[in-house]
């Protein structure tokens, strides 16, 4: 699976190690940066770069890291075709894609340590939308509700 991540200063410290990760389980990954500790970036800019990448078909899925995770996620959810949520326990990261079709994962690295970074990446990264016929009714509606505005 092709993978874009992306991380501010406040994620930043997380971004290798889960880089790492992934790519030891057969991942692409596609780092969007940043590419150095600044501690002046803003997450927008590496939110958007994530979420774009994916909307466009680029990547599969993507990963942004920041210091709470919450302006990635807002950030991330204002590109069409973009489901984004922070995700602090490998529960909501798997249900999220296979109930929701969740497509980019949010994480505060101010909030979580790396241990469950790890694992709540890996959950992200192997869950696939359960194809269910209520959870495709529900994803209409948000993709409904995403085409009016």
């Amino acid at each position: 699976m092709r993978i874009a991540i992306g991380a501010d200063h406040g994620g930043y410290p997380v971004k290798a190690p889960m880089k790492e990760l992934l790519e030891s389980q057969g991942h692409t990954i596609v780092d969007l940066g940043a590419y150095s500790l600044d501690p002046a970036d803003d997450y927008p800019d590496f939110a958007k770069a994530v979420a774009e990448y994916v909307a466009s078909g680029q990547a599969d899925k993507g990963i942004v890291l920041c210091g709470s995770g919450v302006g990635a996620a807002v950030a991330s959810n204002k590109v069409r075709g973009v489901r984004a949520s922070v995700c602090h326990d490998t529960y909501s990261a798997h249900q999220g894609v296979e109930h929701d079709d969740m497509n980019v994962l949010c994480m505060g690295a101010r909030i979580i340590g790396e241990e469950l970074a790890r694992e709540i990446v890996s959950s992200f990264a192997s869950a696939k939308f359960s194809g269910e016929e209520r959870h495709k009714r529900r994803l209409g509606k948000l993709l409904d509700m995403e085409a009016s505005f």
